[in-house]
């Protein structure tokens, strides 16, 4: 795991150091480099060139260098680690069983999988419940 910002170095630490260790009582467990030309973020497509910075994207990059999966925030609207870390352990889990398990929508570690195939083919809603997706409601 990676973070990037047009930030330096420097500003990342006091950051790490003043902000964020108080919010998770800890310090940040990964390397956060610096893109002080943007090039990066803009190779990624979420360098904002009139404001000089990279608006908040996650890129969930598989062990072959693929894009699995990505999504862009404006600033306003913060992030969730939870959902980045399921996402994680969902692609996993499909590429440790070679696609012979699907994680689908709402799947959280632990609970069922779906097995695809023809026979699965319109019939999703047989093994796969609102409740297998929301079990807390």
């Amino acid at each position: 795991m990676l973070s990037i910002s047009v930030d330096s170095q420097f500003v990342h630490k006091v950051w790490d150091d003043v902000e964020l260790s108080k919010i998770a009582k800890k310090n940040v467990p990964f390397p956060m480099l610096s893109d002080s030309s943007g090039a990066i973020g803009e190779l990624f497509g979420v360098y904002d060139r009139d404001a000089g910075v990279n608006v908040r994207g996650r890129f969930l990059i598989d062990p072959d260098g693929i894009i699995q999966a990505m999504e862009v925030l404006t600033p306003p609207v913060g992030r969730n680690v939870t959902e980045a870390l399921r996402q994680i352990k969902a692609y996993q889990l499909v590429r440790n069983t070679k696609g012979a398990e699907v994680t689908p929508s709402g799947w959280t570690p632990g609970s069922k999988t779906l097995k695809p195939g023809i026979d699965l083919v319109s019939k999703v809603w047989e093994q796969w419940t609102v409740e297998d997706c929301y079990p807390d409601k």
